[in-house]
């Protein structure tokens, strides 16, 4: 099999916030250098981040702090965020927004008096979440895209990342095999460092707002290199996917935490506000709640015609609905629904992966030569994101990691020769499904979301977990016998479907893995045969490493480095909650 190669000083994978922010990072720190950034699609036009609605993160406002954000996050976690992890976040944030509209020339909403205009997201004790009207990522790519674009930085577009090559022994990574999409053709990317930024996505689940082509291939990568993956049973449902029907791609998309937070209502099928059952918070619960309160409302019945719940704003007024929310009242209408005066259906939908790559502060992980940032990457935000924590997490660490890569390299960076043995073998089990008979994908994305949204979602049982972990290797042999229909593979999506299923299944039952293991309630992971949190103290979070297809576990103390439960870093007057 012919191959094509290319050499690079840093090679990132990925173009959302993550990519971009440590591709700028890295020419600004080191301009000498050749940075290429490869990613599925086209720059700008793919990713979670183009998608984010509601905003950003960060402590600017008069009674806020960088201790309340930290204190926000850390409680939203259970406990079990990594404690500098989430510091660096809350405090880089600062930096991060300014750099966004100062130097990078985003746009931000503004309050009457100049100052940056920051929005309810659920699960906070402050108002602080910059956005752009409900478009907020939109604004960040563009204006990062146009600044990687200006700085004559490669692009590797169209090109699918299928496996992590390491050096012959093992002890460093080579670079990045990977396949040309456009002509389906093998390339070898040989760097001296390399950033796992591709995002997580777990669009293994019935209901997802991801796109589709996000698959979870940087995990499902690192796994195969042997690296260790913390909090991998803490997916995120955001409680609010737009539910349209099963004949359309919008439903599961995600309409925006800022509508519950400016005074939205949920109501069941029977058009009762039901959340005062659940939470004394109402709809600003944090979204672990307020998805297992819907949940519960779906499995009694209680639904709309789709099967889910509403959502109402008309209370709010029609048309301050439509000026403020103009980007989710059009998202609606495309779907027959009128968010600004009628109802909405929607369900709870899988959004975001919170476990990821082990990682450290710099942005690196324990193979040498790769640093990870941004949803491939576990520990900022433990067992719960707070809405708004996404973005930042992407653009904070993604900065990091362009930094820390560019003095690596320049200090001990090199081009190291590949395993050429490993690249064989993976071009070889890449192309399997084009020595079998083609047969039915469709059926096993089908049978896999159904087995991950009823058995390893919202809620858990030990029994539905076991149950999972059989059905996922029956799919997974199931895939292996399935072919796709030979021919060129020039965008043969075909193709592309059966990688996709490869990598979701994989994490899938580490996801299902993980969260048998864990027999006690945090956050996203809710176990209705343990339902407790147990004690805060004592909190652990479990560690995954994978050799072939087995899987080993430990469990790690968590280092409450700042804080311990029960207390706070807070000063009396400023924890107050506002």
């Amino acid at each position: 099999m012919t191959i094509k190669r290319v050499q690079t000083d840093i090679l990132i994978l990925g173009s959302g916030g993550a990519g971009l922010f440590a591709a700028l990072h890295a020419h600004q720190t080191a301009p000498d250098l050749s940075i290429t950034v490869a990613v599925k699609g086209l720059l700008g036009k793919c990713g979670c981040t183009r998608m984010v609605q509601g905003g950003y993160n960060v402590a600017l406002a008069a009674g806020d702090s960088v201790e309340r954000h930290f204190m926000d996050t850390i409680e939203g976690s259970k406990w079990l965020s990594d404690q500098d992890l989430a510091w660096t976040l809350v405090t880089k944030a600062v930096e991060r927004v300014h750099e966004l509209e100062n130097e990078l020339g985003c746009f931000f909403d503004r309050n009457p008096d100049g100052t940056v205009h920051q929005k309810a997201f659920a699960g906070q004790t402050f108002d602080r979440t910059v956005h752009k009207g409900d478009l907020t990522g939109i604004e960040i790519i563009n204006r990062l895209s146009e600044q990687v674009w200006s700085r004559g930085i490669a692009r590797l577009e169209e090109h699918r990342a299928i496996e992590l090559i390491k050096t012959p022994d093992g002890s460093a990574l080579a670079g990045v095999l990977m396949i040309d999409m456009r002509d389906g053709g093998f390339v070898f990317v040989q760097a001296k460092a390399v950033l796992l930024a591709t995002g997580g996505g777990p669009t293994m689940y019935k209901y997802h707002t991801p796109s589709g082509d996000k698959s979870c291939d940087g995990l499902a990568m690192a796994l195969r290199a042997g690296l260790p993956v913390r909090d991998m049973e803490m997916v995120q449902f955001h409680p609010t996917g737009l539910l349209a029907g099963t004949g359309t791609r919008m439903t599961g998309t995600v309409l925006e935490e800022g509508l519950r937070g400016a005074g939205g209502y949920l109501l069941n099928g029977d058009g009762q506000r039901f959340m005062d059952r659940y939470d004394p918070r109402l709809e600003r619960a944090t979204r672990d709640i307020v998805s297992r309160s819907i949940f519960s409302e779906m499995r009694a019945g209680r639904t709309s015609p789709n099967g889910g719940v509403y959502l109402q704003m008309s209370h709010l007024g029609p048309e301050k609905v439509r000026k403020q929310f103009k980007g989710m009242v059009e998202r609606c209408g495309d779907c027959g629904f009128d968010l600004a005066g009628g109802l909405v259906e929607v369900v709870p939908t899988a959004h975001y992966m919170m476990g990821g790559v082990v990682f450290k502060a710099d942005c690196t992980t324990a193979l040498t030569g790769l640093f990870a940032a941004g949803e491939d990457t576990g520990g900022v935000h433990g067992a719960n994101r707070l809405g708004g924590n996404g973005v930042a997490n992407s653009t904070v660490f993604g900065g990091i990691a362009g930094d820390s890569m560019a003095v690596w390299v320049n200090s001990q960076g090199r081009l190291r020769d590949p395993d050429e043995a490993a690249i064989g073998q993976s071009m070889a089990s890449h192309l399997t499904p084009f020595a079998q008979a083609p047969g039915n994908i469709e059926a096993i994305r089908e049978a896999l979301f159904d087995c991950m949204w009823q058995d390893v979602g919202i809620l858990r049982t030990a029994e539905g977990l076991q149950r999972a972990l059989v059905t996922l290797a029956e799919l997974d042999a199931r895939l292996s016998r399935t072919g796709v229909a030979d021919g060129d593979r020039a965008f043969n999506l075909s193709w592309h479907d059966w990688l996709n299923l490869k990598s979701l299944i994989a994490v899938g039952r580490v996801i299902t893995t993980s969260a048998l293991a864990r027999e006690d309630s945090r956050g996203a992971h809710f176990r209705e045969d343990h339902p407790h949190t147990g004690d805060l103290e004592g909190s652990s979070y479990i560690v995954v490493t994978q050799d072939g297809q087995t899987l080993s576990m430990r469990r790690e103390p968590v280092h409450f480095t700042r804080v311990v439960p029960g207390q706070t870093i807070l000063q009396e007057e400023d924890a107050i909650v506002s």
